[in-house]
């Protein structure tokens, strides 16, 4: 009896079922970790009737070397960098984020992916994605303030 109430509430953790039983909603995962470093400083916007949000960009790198096989050291090392736009909704992490995140800092940031739509100024539909943070660590000083 245990062992089959232990699978029951298992099965219920993993899966909802609703009264149609041929609809089963299961679980899913949209987590993002990023690690690089702080592009500008964060700004605070508020749409009116709407909460505030800390936004700030971050840069990480991808770094690989070019040539015959993985083994060679003599190829190019060749570098991409991809820019993250990061926006901080929770109440906490929003006001400590605009306060102490600054264009250099290295941070960990954990959240979810979002896409979404725009129309910018000259009336064209754009889209973004954006990272949700809801945990952000810092990793260093500012870049600057070690000079």
């Amino acid at each position: 009896m245990l062992r089959s109430t232990s699978a029951q509430l298992l099965r219920q953790l993993v899966r909802y079922r609703s009264t149609d039983t041929s609809l089963i909603l299961e679980r899913s995962i949209n987590r993002v970790q990023l690690l690089g470093r702080v592009g500008q400083d964060p700004v605070m916007r508020q749409v009116e009737g709407r909460n505030p949000v800390t936004i700030f960009s971050m840069a990480t790198n991808e770094m690989w070397r070019s040539g015959e096989g993985e083994m060679n050291t003599t190829g190019d090392i060749s570098q991409k960098t991809t820019w993250h736009r990061i926006s901080v909704f929770k109440p906490g992490l929003r006001d400590v984020a605009y306060q102490y995140v600054k264009k250099g800092s290295r941070v960990l940031v954990e959240g979810k992916l979002d896409y979404g739509e725009y129309v910018d100024k000259n009336q064209v539909r754009r889209q973004a994605t954006t990272i949700i943070a809801d945990n952000i660590v810092f990793l260093s000083d500012n870049i600057r303030d070690r000079t």
